[in-house]
């Protein structure tokens, strides 16, 4: 999955932010650079581009590591590597641009490795293997049902964020798009492996579930201090994992030190930008673009990778799990006006 709305880190964006800036007399401020809808959509639209991409590039990386199929000890390595120089880029970002320190206490040290654990090192051992197993397409597509984990459970757990009925019809209609691209093509033979299409729904799970707990940190650190020490934390675990299994990643050449460089950066950049559309924007205006991480993932799947995606079942899944993710993150005319007042 790549990097994802809030997240408070990874390839599909989720971070959980305050919804605009407040100044020292409590007043939201909203620079208008940030606040233009223009701004917001193409900002948007290029975080979920690098997130999508993060789908072809894992597998492309395979590839230029000569990591074969089945060496899922060395795809932990790859993974580790990935994150722990993610994890360490967002933190010199957070100390030397932003000058701010790293002011913790041994419990929140303790909480915030407990969440990368979790969070990144937990996911990603089934997602880098599920990522290896399917193809891109399905797998951008699979990993989508992040979002309607997301809301089902919130449904459950936090009082203002209930099942509406566009979540409902979003969330049913993601859940049939994500059965039918598990389709072959004659639509009459149902095609699903447990560590393939299965080990990415796990992942998204994990992901949906540890997001709660990140929520909660959020009240007290700020998300890139989370979200760095998260994604380092999990770099380190996958890391020590694979190498503990016999894995190895040693075939560096240049392409395959872009690629790898390219999937730190595409984690840490988007979720930076990400973030300053959250800090000045309310959530749901930035999060209803979410519904493009799974269509740049289908194309940039099809265009790097050579699969197919003009396939009947491809494209009525994308659509229905496009169209879920927008409702579940559309903000109806009612929830404008309660807000308003």
């Amino acid at each position: 999955m790549i990097e994802r709305n809030k997240r408070v880190h990874s390839h599909i964006p989720k971070p959980v932010l305050q919804t605009g800036a407040m100044n020292q007399k409590g007043k939201t401020e909203q620079p208008s650079r940030w606040n233009d809808p223009l701004i917001v959509m193409l900002i948007a639209a290029l975080c979920c581009l690098l997130w999508g991409s993060a789908y072809p590039s894992i597998k492309l990386g395979y590839i230029a590591f000569n990591i074969l199929p089945e060496d899922i000890a060395s795809k932990y390595v790859f993974a580790g590597y990935r994150f722990s120089l993610a994890g360490l880029l967002l933190l010199a970002l957070y100390r030397f641009a932003f000058k701010r320190k790293f002011k913790l206490s041994g419990r929140e040290w303790a909480s915030l490795s407990a969440l990368g654990i979790l969070q990144t090192g937990l996911q990603y051992m089934f997602f880098y293997v599920g990522v290896a197993n399917t193809t891109g397409v399905k797998g951008s597509i699979m990993n989508a049902t992040t979002t309607f984990f997301s809301v089902v459970l919130a449904h459950f757990i936090y009082k203002n964020d209930k099942l509406s009925p566009n979540k409902i019809v979003g969330c049913v209609l993601g859940f049939i798009g994500v059965i039918i691209v598990n389709f072959h093509t004659d639509l009459l033979t149902f095609s699903f492996a447990l560590t393939g299409e299965g080990f990415i729904i796990i992942a998204a799970l994990v992901f949906s579930i540890t997001a709660i707990y990140a929520k909660r940190l959020t009240a007290t650190i700020d998300v890139m201090m989370i979200t760095g020490v998260s994604l380092l934390v999990g770099g380190i675990v996958l890391t020590i994992l694979g190498l503990s299994l016999g894995g190895e990643v040693t075939h560096f050449t240049w392409e395959s030190t872009l690629n790898l460089v390219y999937l730190a950066l595409l984690s840490s950049v988007a979720f930076c930008l990400w973030n300053l559309l959250l800090k000045y924007n309310k959530v749901g205006k930035v999060s209803v673009y979410n519904f493009l991480i799974p269509i740049f993932g289908a194309f940039l799947s099809a265009l790097f990778l050579g699969e197919t995606i003009w396939e009947l079942k491809n494209l009525v899944a994308l659509v229905f799990v496009s169209i879920g993710i927008y409702l579940v993150n559309r903000v109806s005319s009612l929830q404008r006006k309660k807000a308003a007042n």
